[in-house]
């Protein structure tokens, strides 16, 4: 408690809700979607829950699973991207950071293609006979189950 009551005063900062701005980046192996750009709010799936950012949102580090990062820009319009995974980072200066493995935009995701990856992903899990293989098959089915579901 002597701790605590140091006699010192305390800083604190205030967070608001949807107000100020918010500093974006995105971008995977292949492409650069955003840097540096100020957006209304950018939807994320995580390992720990789908969540959406704001400005002003606490700082949160965490690990993208497969599915699709929607960022709704200033004017009203929305992109939609597949991520195969890659990490999500909130800084307490309200920048966030998207650096996926692999990422496309749904617009551009071709159903039957993903559904071949699908089934290929399918047939390498029913056919893996380590361990490894069978985690790398696993997690195939996942990206390819996920990129069915994203496909228009």
């Amino acid at each position: 408690m002597r701790m605590l009551s140091s006699g010192r005063p305390v800083l604190t900062t205030k967070r608001g809700y949807a107000d100020g701005e918010m500093n974006f980046t995105f971008a995977a192996a292949n492409q650069v979607y955003y840097i540096g750009a100020n957006v209304k709010q950018v939807d994320v799936p995580t390992f720990s829950g789908s969540f959406g950012i704001l400005p002003n949102h606490v700082p949160v580090l965490a690990v993208l699973k497969p599915g699709v990062v929607t960022v709704y820009e200033q004017d009203g319009s929305k992109k939609e991207v597949f991520v195969s995974s890659g990490t999500v980072t909130i800084n307490d200066d309200s920048s966030v950071q998207v650096l996926a493995e692999e990422a496309c935009l749904v617009q551009e995701l071709d159903k039957s293609a993903c559904q071949d990856v699908l089934s290929k992903a399918q047939s390498q899990l029913a056919s893996a006979t380590t361990e490894v293989e069978k985690a790398e098959a696993a997690i195939a089915v996942e990206v390819g189950e996920e990129l069915v579901r994203s496909a228009l």
